[in-house]
């Protein structure tokens, strides 16, 4: 993708507050990267290169990457895993599976084994523990899988251990108020491609403009794009920092780019200093 139509590569830093954080991890980093698209279209090869060093110069404890790693063919997986083997962390990298990389029966496992090759753990309905019993890291199956059932590995946590999640889809975090979620790292929107300066997404003022219609008049309208709404059902998640009841949620823009392109909405890495709540 060209790069007028992507922008430039953004570094965004924010501190996030965790309750009950051990003092041994305050200050941990880590860094954030999803939703590469990487198909020889959607991603160039210089921007994901700039993705990889500003990752590395943030020094990170950790990295997480939050899914979508190809388009629909899995196979270019193989020469991604290649660019990514040279990320570097204090307690290595972990992921999780977006929908397209469960597109096809076989993308999974392909993607999962070329993940495994550079010593890159798919956390799929699993826990892990980087940093320690004392703050652990959940990744969860992709949402629209038939896999995705967070209460397998969210109740197998004591509600008073403070915990990361990860979760491609931000539409998890509805589900996830059931449970402590003290950070949820999600991807999945594209922050929404085209942003209005001093307003938002524009995608949230148009689903506003649209559940404003009743709904009787809004079948008689086929203008009307229903296919935003398959994507995510809560846009106003679609990019940043988000309180939603007691959890906390961050949405990071991903890298990759679709047509028509970003429009003040420019890819992202994302790094995360933890701070005790």
């Amino acid at each position: 993708m060209h790069w007028l139509l992507t922008g430039p590569l953004t570094v965004e830093k924010i501190t996030v507050k965790i309750q009950d954080l051990p003092a041994s991890l305050q200050g941990i980093r880590i860094v954030q990267m999803t939703d590469f698209h990487y198909d020889g279209l959607r991603l160039s090869e210089k921007m994901l290169e700039k993705a990889i060093i500003a990752c590395n110069k943030a020094q990170p404890d950790l990295v997480v990457l939050t899914g979508d790693y190809v388009t629909d063919d899995p196979s270019p997986i193989n020469q991604l895993v290649l660019r990514l083997k040279h990320l570097q962390s204090r307690y290595g990298t972990y992921a999780v599976l977006g929908n397209h990389d469960i597109h096809y029966a076989h993308s999974k496992a392909e993607i999962t084994s070329a993940f495994n090759k550079i010593g890159i753990e798919i956390l799929d309905n699993k826990i892990a523990y980087p940093f320690g019993k004392e703050l652990p890291l959940v990744g969860l199956a992709e949402y629209w899988s038939p896999h995705f059932h967070p209460e397998l590995v969210m109740n197998q946590l004591d509600p008073a251990t403070p915990r990361i999640v990860l979760s491609h889809n931000p539409d998890t975090a509805d589900i996830l108020r059931h449970w402590r979620v003290d950070l949820q790292l999600s991807g999945h929107t594209h922050g929404g491609h085209i942003v209005i300066p001093g307003v938002g997404p524009a995608i949230v003022t148009y689903n506003n403009f649209v559940r404003s219609i009743p709904r009787k008049l809004r079948r008689r309208m086929p203008f009307i794009k229903k296919e935003f709404f398959k994507v995510v059902r809560n846009w106003q998640w679609a990019q940043g920092f988000h309180q939603i009841g007691s959890n906390q949620l961050y949405v990071n823009r991903g890298l990759g780019t679709y047509l028509p392109g970003r429009f003040f909405c420019t890819p992202e890495v994302t790094v995360i200093t933890l701070k005790k709540g």
